[in-house]
């Protein structure tokens, strides 16, 4: 992955700026800031993944990273990442957990003039546009849609190997013979390790897998097949039912605004869209800790 990138700032400033161009699919691995930052893309789709949950981040939302939180930040559409880092010593704002913010036309004017460097923009012009900027933030409540892996490493095979093709259908029986366990054990470490029996398991995975897609503004009827409901109306109740409501803000892999025909996201484990896979993933081979 490529690091190359710009860094905005100036002596005594509160907010530094950076910009970093991502392709479709690259990811800065995990690590962490001794800033708090602002993950945001004015273009393309962001995705940030902490604190065992993955964030989809269209233009309109950014996501406040505290700093010491570990995160890996990827782009699942071509995507500019530009995001603000602000020295906890020179900020108000004491969030301890991740906190998405919605970027208004203003936030995003601000971020873009504070963006230009310090030939353009003074010191005093700065200090105005960072006061601004923090009154600007604020959080909005998500509605979580989570699918963690479990810990038995039979169901983790395959958890990832479901990760890799959302639509594969096959049951725990099919999947019990491929990874050496019988349906009922599969079944119990799906409840242990999730909380989650393994079909509930399974519609939240492809609700997760479908927000990237919907992020990025593709049809209903197309999310519906990548992700292995066969129809736009089963895929539409399912994800009714996952987030309690037709709209809203959606977190991890989340869309806000109302549920139109062909979403257009304005807010995530999920993984970048991928091209369609083949109809049975095979079961992915042990890895070495």
């Amino acid at each position: 992955m490529s690091q190359e990138g710009q860094l905005t700032s100036v002596p005594g400033g509160a907010v530094v700026v950076g910009s970093f161009a991502l392709r479709t699919g690259e990811w800065f691995g995990r690590h962490a800031h001794g800033a708090h930052q602002l993950a945001w893309a004015p273009h393309g789709v962001l995705a940030v993944r902490a604190t065992g949950r993955t964030w989809v981040l269209p233009s309109t939302l950014a996501l406040w990273i505290p700093a010491g939180v570990r995160h890996s930040t990827g782009a699942t559409s071509p995507a500019l990442l530009r995001s603000l880092y602000f020295w906890p010593d020179r900020c108000p704002l004491t969030w301890r957990e991740p906190q998405v913010v919605p970027v208004s036309g203003l936030l995003r004017e601000l971020i873009g003039h504070l963006a230009q460097g310090r030939d353009t923009l003074d010191a005093d012009a700065r200090h105005r546009a960072e006061s601004v900027v923090l009154d600007l933030l604020h959080p909005v409540s998500v509605t979580t849609v989570r699918a963690p892996l479990p810990a038995d490493p039979r169901a983790r095979r395959v958890a990832e190997a479901l990760r890799a093709n959302p639509a594969d259908d096959r049951n725990l029986t099919q999947w019990g013979a491929l990874v050496g366990a019988s349906s009922r054990t599969l079944a119990r470490a799906f409840v242990s390790g999730t909380g989650m029996t393994y079909g509930q398991w399974r519609t939240q995975l492809r609700l997760q897998a479908a927000m990237p897609l919907l992020a990025a503004g593709a049809t209903v009827s197309s999310v519906a097949q990548r992700v292995g409901y066969g129809s736009p109306s089963a895929f539409v109740a399912a994800f009714r039912r996952g987030v309690g409501a037709a709209g809203g803000v959606l977190h991890p892999t989340g869309v806000s605004g109302p549920w139109p025909r062909r979403p257009r996201a304005t807010s995530c484990p999920s993984a970048p869209p991928r091209p369609p896979p083949p109809r049975r993933a095979p079961i992915p081979p042990r890895r070495v800790p």
